[in-house]
């Protein structure tokens, strides 16, 4: 049941990343305090709340303590130990529930749940022995994909196979971390990404599409609007509300797309909650990813998602974070955000850079002088 939490509450958060921060520094705008439970000490969230409390995600003590300071709860990421979930479901008020989250951390329920849905994917199955191979030779061909079920990351936990002794390889690699799934290799003209909100009321509303593009499986550039024809990017808005709605959401969902030349377009992940490719809308919409995330779980009305002008954000790693700092005297027309990450490793998320122009190609021509 739908219910209006007040400014002066409390909201408390599991996971205390980037994410995270972003998502309290939104709501300590609009006058929430907030508690957070995470394992690390000063953690980018931590370093913005009002509470910290060290814990991990399946210390059910920690969660209590969560419960108890909190007036309402979210997270910042869906790896959350499901009996931890369950437990804050029964004894807090969780708005997003857990079904949704046990849903995105299973790839192939994932992929079985949004196919339900009637929304297509990559053709896909189980590879639960190795007798399976040589069906899934037969039935998804090469070149293919196969990921771990579980714990999957920009990148981590796939191994792309182009023969049959490639595919043994990775199920040999992979099969003593997780369940696996086997998916047929898209060739994408591009990726994509919706970020869709639902409220606790049912109100449903989309951010402009986002065209992403990937170095090394992570996410390198965000461009908006997409250099895509404007009829795939509102099927693509349609599919994600389908999802939203399908799923009862509560909260944010990114929602990942393959598009094909054709303009064919399927679903590849999912992830309920704000998203890297929705960090663009901090200063380029009406109205944050974050700030929406805030208003949906608290039962306010969603606020407009327009457009101001277009606009590129790009990641910064760790590899880059010395040489970014350098140039501070160059960012006259860009926007950096930086985590609160203490130390830059090597492909971390540190930061980001947002450029807003007249077209996307003047952004880009921009970061490009920069790099």
């Amino acid at each position: 049941m739908s219910r209006i939490i007040k400014p002066g509450a409390t909201i408390g958060i599991i996971g205390g990343g980037q994410l995270g921060r972003m998502m309290a520094i939104a709501a300590k705008q609009q006058g929430y305090r907030i508690a957070v439970l995470e394992p690390t000490q000063d953690s980018p969230c931590a370093q913005v709340a009002d509470q910290a409390i060290e814990a991990h995600y399946d210390d059910v003590e920690g969660a209590r303590v969560l419960s108890e300071v909190s007036d309402i709860i979210t997270y910042e990421f869906e790896n959350i130990d499901q009996q931890t979930a369950s437990w804050i479901a029964e004894k807090s008020y969780f708005p997003q529930g857990h079904e949704l989250l046990k849903i995105s951390q299973h790839r192939l329920k994932e992929k079985e749940a949004i196919q339900s849905l009637g929304v297509e994917v990559a053709p896909y199955m189980a590879l639960t022995s190795e007798k399976m191979l040589s069906q899934a030779i037969e039935k998804i061909g090469f070149p293919a994909v196969v990921k771990t079920c579980r714990g999957g990351y920009d990148g981590k936990g796939q191994v792309v196979v182009r023969s049959e002794q490639e595919l043994k390889d990775a199920f040999q690699q992979l099969s003593a971390f997780s369940e696996l799934v086997i998916e047929a290799w898209i060739p994408f003209q591009c990726e994509i990404s919706v970020i869709v909100t639902r409220s606790t009321t049912g109100e449903t509303k989309t951010f402009p599409v986002a065209e992403n593009i990937h170095r090394e499986n992570i996410l390198y550039r965000s461009i908006v609007p997409a250099r895509i024809e404007q009829q795939i990017q509102e099927k693509a808005s349609e599919m994600a509300i389908t999802l939203a709605n399908g799923f009862q959401l509560v909260g944010t969902l990114a929602v990942e797309f393959f598009v094909k030349e054709d303009g064919t377009i399927f679903v590849n992940e999912l992830a309920p909650r704000p998203h890297n490719s929705g960090h663009y809308t901090i200063e380029a919409c009406e109205t944050s990813q974050f700030e929406q995330h805030i208003r949906a779980i608290c039962g306010w009305p969603l606020g407009e998602t327009t457009l101001h002008k277009p606009v590129v954000m790009e990641n910064i790693l760790g590899d880059d974070f010395a040489v970014k700092l350098e140039q501070i005297s160059e960012f006259n027309d860009c926007k950096l955000h930086l985590y609160g990450k203490h130390e830059p490793k090597s492909k971390r998320k540190m930061g980001h850079l947002t450029v807003m122009a007249e077209s996307v190609e003047e952004a880009l021509q921009k970061l490009d002088t920069l790099a």
